[in-house]
């Protein structure tokens, strides 16, 4: 596990549901959801057959030795750096994609496994290195929790009883910048990839209204407010007989499914999350904030890098 951002707690959920914890030290983690949904797991569901976190590094080295001693890591490390040769894979834990391509060099460069928390990047020159990096080759896989959660699982395997879809909304808590791949993720599985048209970005006062329109023709609306807790991870799907929707709230079951799919990839050489979806959702999350700084145009997403992507 290398890096921890604040308001970001993944080095220590992360850890603990494949290394398991320390109670008494977690008790103390500054993310008290963190401590109450790790308590609620029976002692069977904390593990990945074959897998250890055994290194980690944070921004605050204070921080580095709280997790290590929550979650049961050996090793605290002064750099990042200090990982390679003693780890088969990475895990950046961070949730701000304008520093991810700097975190991950290191390690993709020298061929080294990763994973990279969402977003992968919101910066549209650094997707465009990601997709030169796994074009040659470079193991890296990047999601959010929500491409797993099993509350919108359910509501996919509805969509029948709603008849034809029309309009699909997501609220979600914090920005478009950290928070909008959790949304984009959420809803992505719900309609076929690669049809993805537009997007606009209506902002004010910290708040953001987003429309996307999918070749399908189904509308998509992202509600995101920086202290709308309340609507964290709410999904509505509207179609021409009924609505269906869901609030994501199991995190730990998240959390495990997406980390397995991550040491699957690992173990097969076979992406569980194709690099194409990967590269269409940063597309949508750059197209939104474009849209944003030139005042709510709709960006096309073919104008998001058009020389180097399909």
């Amino acid at each position: 596990m290398v890096g921890m951002v604040p308001e970001n707690g993944h080095p220590y959920s992360w850890s603990a549901i494949i290394n398991g914890y320390n109670p008494s030290e977690m008790a103390h983690c500054p993310y008290p959801t963190i401590y109450e949904y790790l308590q609620q797991q029976p002692k069977s569901a904390f593990g990945i057959a074959g897998v250890r976190v055994t290194h980690i590094w944070c921004d605050d080295p204070k921080d580095a030795q709280r997790v290590a001693r929550a979650s049961c890591i050996e090793n605290v490390v002064e750099c990042p750096p200090d990982v390679i040769g003693e780890v088969d894979a990475v895990c950046i834990p961070t949730d701000i994609g304008s520093e991810h391509l700097d975190r991950a060099r290191p390690f993709i460069e020298l061929g080294i496994p990763i994973f990279i928390d969402k977003p992968l990047t919101d910066h549209e020159t650094h997707l465009a290195q990601f997709v030169d990096w796994v074009r040659s080759g470079k193991p890296i896989m990047s999601s959010s929790a929500f491409r797993y959660a099993r509350e919108f699982e359910i509501c996919r395997n509805g969509l029948t009883k709603i008849g034809g879809l029309r309009l699909i909304t997501m609220t979600m808590a914090k920005s478009w910048e950290r928070y909008g791949m959790h949304a984009l993720e959420g809803v992505y599985r719900v309609l076929p990839t690669g049809l993805w048209d537009s997007i606009a970005n209506d902002s004010h006062a910290g708040r953001e209204i987003l429309h996307a329109r999918h070749g399908s023709g189904v509308d998509v609306v992202f509600a995101m407010a920086e202290d709308m807790s309340g609507g964290f991870g709410c999904m509505e799907l509207y179609g021409t007989i009924g609505r269906i929707g869901a609030q994501f709230s199991d995190s730990f079951y998240a959390f495990k499914a997406q980390l397995t799919e991550f040491i699957t990839y690992l173990r097969s050489g076979e992406a569980g999350v194709p690099f194409t979806e990967t590269i269409e959702l940063a597309k949508l999350l750059i197209a939104g904030i474009k849209s944003r700084e030139e005042g709510g145009r709709t960006v096309q997403l073919t104008e998001i890098l058009p020389s180097r992507l399909p």
